[in-house]
C-alpha cells in the first residue's frame, strides 16, 4: 500500500470507500508483477549476450524484439550497451525508443533518439543501422508534415543504401522503406503517378522478402493514391488487401489505418452507414492504442460521415474533437482536414461567415505544407456569403421593372403597339439570320477550340510544371531552368499556332521537338526521339494544319511506350512518294495496339483518344481546299515470329495546288 500516493488513497477512500483502494492496489500489484517479469526475462537475455554482443541488425532484433514496445527496458538496454561499448545495440535501442515516442506523438523526443542512433551507427561504421536511423527521422518529419526534411532524409537513406553492391536482407528492407516513404511524400505533394511508381518498386522488394508488414503498408498507400485519382473501386480493393496482411500479422495499428481508409471510400461511395460502422470500430481501437495521430483522423472521419447522415450536432462535436487532438500534437494535415469539414458543415448551416473563417484557416495552414492551392472553394463561399444581399437587390429591381412595364402597357396606343410588334418581328428575323451565320462559324471555331484544348491539356501542363517543381525541390537548378525554358517556348508556340489555321511544316516539327523534350521529363529522358526529313523537301514552304502531329506523338507515348521498360524510341519521318502528297510517318517500338487495349480495358477509368478524332476532322476540313483528300494509315508492326514490335502511323497530307475541288 505504501507504493500508492497518499493523496490518491485519501481521495479514493473518501469517494468510493475501501473497495476502490483495494482495486487500485491489486491493479498496481499486477502491473508491477508484469514489469518485474519482463525485467527478469530481459536480465536473462542480457546474460546470454554479455560476452558477445551482436553487431548485425537482424541478429540484434531477433534477440531483443520481445521488448521493443517497453520504453523502460529500451532505456536499460541503451545504458547496458553503452557500458559494454556495443555501439550497434545502443543504436538499435535508441531507434526503438524513437519509434515508441513517435507513436505517442512525442516528436521532439523521437527525433533526438533517432539522431543519437544515427551518430552511434556512424561511429560503428554500420551502414544498415545508419540507413534505418535516417529513414526513421524521415518518418517523424513526415508525421509532422515537414515535407522538405522528410524527403531529404529518405533520399539520403536511399542513396547510402544503394552504395552497397550486395545489400543484405535488412538493407533491402530499408531501401523498400525509403521508397515507400518517398512515395508518401509525393502523395502529400499530389504527385500521384510518382508516388505509385515508388510504391510499386517497394512492393517488388517486399514480395521478394515475404515481408507482410511491408506489403500491408504499400498496398494501403497504393489505395490512397487510387482514391486520390478517383479510382474508388481499385482503392477499396487495395485497402482490403492491406487489411488482410494486417490481420495475418495481427497489427492493431494496421487495422486502425485500414478501417479509417475504407470508411473514407465508403463515404465517397455514399455507403454512409457502412462507413460509420467501420470508422467507429477504428476509433475504438485507436483510443486503446493511444496513438494521437490516428485518434485525430478517426474523430474527423466520424464527424464527416455524421455530417453526411444529417447528424450535424454530433458531427460538429467529433470534428472539434479531432481538431483539438491534431492541434495539440501539431498534426497539420489532419488539422487542415478538420477545418475543411467544419467549413463545409457551417456552409450547410448557412453560416457562411464561420465557413469562410474555417476554410481560410485551412488554406493558411496548408501553405506551410505546400504552396499550390486551389482557391475555387473559398471563392464559392465568398459568393454565397454575399449572395443574400445581391439577391434582395435583384428582387427589388425586378419589382420596379415590373411596375414600369405595366404602366407602359396601359398607356400604349394601338399605333405604338403595332410598331412594337413590327419591331419584334424584324428583330426575330435578324436574330434568326444572324444565328445561322453564328452556327456555321461555331462549327469551325469549336473544332479549333477542341484542338487547342487538347494541346493545352491542364493535366499535361500540371504534370509538366510539377516535374519542373521536383527539380527545384531536389535543388537541380540547371535541369529546372533548362526544362522551364523549353516549357515556356512550347506554350508560346501553342498560343501562336492557335491564332493560325495552318503553319509551315518546319514550325510544326520544331514545336513537336519541344513537346517531346517536355514529355520526356516524365519518362526520365528514356525516349530516343528523332526527326528525319528526306533531302529535297523544303519544309518551310509546305503548309499543314497547326499542331496536327501532337495527338499521334501523344498516343505513341502513352499507349505505346508508357508500359515498356526500356529501349523506347519514336521516329518521325518526312518524305514524298509523289507530287500530290507529303508523307509524315511516326513509328514507335512500343507494345502495340492490342496490348495497349488490354491494359486500357483492365483499368477502372478507360482513356479515349479524343485528340485523334479532332485531328481527323481538322484534316478533312483542311483538305477541302485541295485537289486530293488526306489519307491516314495505322499499321501494327511485327517481327519474324509475329510478335508486336511497335506501331506506325502515316499521314498523307495534300500539297497546295491551284486546282480546287469543284463545288
Amino acid at each position: 500500500m505504501q507504493h500508492l500516493p497518499l493523496k490518491l488513497i485519501a481521495v479514493l477512500k473518501k469517494s468510493f470507500g475501501h473497495c476502490a483502494i483495494v482495486l487500485v492496489f491489486f491493479s498496481a500489484i499486477i502491473s508491477l508483477q508484469a514489469q518485474n517479469e519482463r525485467n527478469a526475462d530481459f536480465d536473462s537475455v542480457l546474460q546470454k549476450v554479455e560476452n558477445a554482443w551482436p553487431k548485425n541488425y537482424t541478429e540484434i532484433h531477433s534477440i531483443f524484439s520481445g521488448f521493443v514496445s517497453d520504453s523502460v527496458i529500451m532505456k536499460r538496454l541503451a545504458v547496458k550497451a553503452s557500458d559494454a561499448h556495443s555501439l550497434e545495440v545502443e543504436s538499435y535501442a535508441f531507434n526503438k525508443l524513437g519509434e515508441i515516442y513517435r507513436n505517442k506523438s512525442l516528436y521532439d523526443a523521437a527525433l533526438k533518439a533517432h539522431q543519437k542512433a544515427e551518430v552511434l551507427a556512424k561511429s560503428a561504421n554500420n551502414i544498415g543501422l545508419e540507413v534505418i536511423s535516417l529513414n526513421m527521422m524521415g518518418v517523424v518529419y513526415r508525421r509532422m508534415d515537414f515535407i522538405k526534411p522528410a524527403l531529404d532524409y529518405h533520399k539520403k537513406a536511399l542513396d547510402i543504401a544503394k552504395t552497397v553492391k550486395n545489400p543484405s536482407e535488412e538493407l533491402m528492407l530499408s531501401i523498400a522503406v525509403s521508397q515507400n516513404s518517398m512515395g508518401n511524400i509525393y502523395l502529400t505533394l499530389k504527385q500521384y503517378d510518382l508516388a505509385i511508381d515508388q510504391f510499386e518498386k517497394s512492393l517488388v522488394i517486399e514480395n521478394q522478402l515475404g515481408n507482410k508488414l511491408g506489403l500491408a503498408i504499400n498496398y494501403h498507400n497504393l489505395g490512397y493514391a487510387d482514391e486520390a485519382k478517383g479510382l474508388l473501386d481499385l482503392a477499396l480493393k487495395n485497402y482490403e488487401r492491406s487489411l488482410n496482411y494486417n490481420e495475418q500479422i495481427d497489427s492493431e495499428v494496421g487495422r486502425v489505418i485500414c478501417y479509417n481508409s475504407i470508411g473514407q471510400v465508403y463515404i465517397k461511395q455514399k455507403k454512409f452507414e457502412d462507413a460509420k460502422a467501420i470508422i467507429e470500430k477504428g476509433l475504438e481501437k485507436a483510443i486503446k492504442l493511444g496513438d494521437q495521430y490516428y485518434i485525430s483522423y478517426a474523430y474527423i472521419n466520424l464527424g464527416w460521415v455524421q455530417q453526411e447522415l444529417q447528424m450535424d450536432d454530433l458531427a460538429e462535436i467529433n470534428l472539434k474533437k479531432g481538431l483539438e487532438v491534431s492541434g495539440t500534437y501539431g498534426l497539420k494535415t489532419s488539422t487542415v482536414d478538420a477545418y475543411k469539414h467544419l467549413s463545409e458543415l457551417y456552409r450547410k448551416k448557412h453560416d457562411y461567415k464561420a465557413s469562410l473563417e474555417h476554410y481560410e484557416k485551412a488554406v493558411e495552414l496548408e501553405k506551410t505544407i505546400f504552396t499550390e492551392r486551389n482557391m475555387q472553394y473559398v471563392s464559392d463561399i465568398i459568393i454565397q456569403y454575399e449572395n443574400e444581399a445581391k439577391t434582395n437587390q435583384i428582387i427589388q429591381l425586378a419589382n420596379e421593372n415590373e411596375l414600369v412595364r405595366s404602366k407602359l402597357q396601359r398607356n400604349q396606343t394601338i399605333f405604338w403597339a403595332a410598331l412594337f410588334i413590327l419591331a419584334i418581328v424584324a428583330g426575330i428575323m435578324i436574330a434568326i439570320n444572324r444565328n445561322r451565320q453564328l452556327s456555321h462559324e461555331k462549327q469551325i471555331l469549336t473544332l479549333e477550340q477542341d484542338m487547342l484544348r487538347s494541346q493545352m491539356n491542364p493535366h499535361f501542363i500540371f504534370n509538366s510544371l510539377n516535374s519542373i517543381k521536383l527539380y527545384i525541390i531536389n535543388n537541380e537548378k540547371e535541369n529546372a531552368v533548362y526544362y522551364l525554358n523549353k516549357f515556356s517556348k512550347f506554350i508560346r508556340k501553342i498560343l501562336i499556332a492557335s491564332t493560325e489555321k495552318e503553319i509551315s511544316l518546319e514550325d510544326e516539327l520544331d514545336t513537336m521537338q519541344l513537346y517531346m523534350n517536355i514529355e520526356n521529363i516524365r519518362f526520365s529522358n528514356e525516349i530516343n526521339f528523332t526527326i528525319d526529313v528526306e533531302p529535297g523537301i523544303n519544309t518551310s514552304i509546305i503548309k499543314v494544319p497547326s499542331l496536327i502531329l501532337q495527338p499521334f506523338l501523344e498516343n505513341a507515348l502513352w499507349h505505346g511506350l508508357s508500359s515498356k521498360k526500356e529501349d523506347k524510341q519514336i521516329q518521325l519521318r518526312v518524305y514524298k512518294e509523289n507530287n500530290d502528297f507529303v508523307n509524315i510517318s511516326i513509328t514507335d517500338n512500343g507494345i502495340g495496339r492490342k496490348a495497349s487495349e488490354v491494359i486500357n480495358d483492365g483499368r477502372v477509368l478507360k482513356s479515349k483518344s479524343v485528340g485523334l478524332a479532332i485531328t481527323k476532322a481538322r484534316l478533312a476540313n483542311f483538305s477541302k481546299r485541295f485537289t486530293n483528300d488526306y489519307k491516314m494509315d495505322i499499321d501494327d508492326l511485327y517481327d519474324a515470329k509475329e510478335r508486336p514490335i511497335g506501331t506506325r502511323v502515316v499521314v498523307h497530307i495534300p500539297i497546295r495546288s491551284n486546282k480546287l475541288k469543284s463545288a
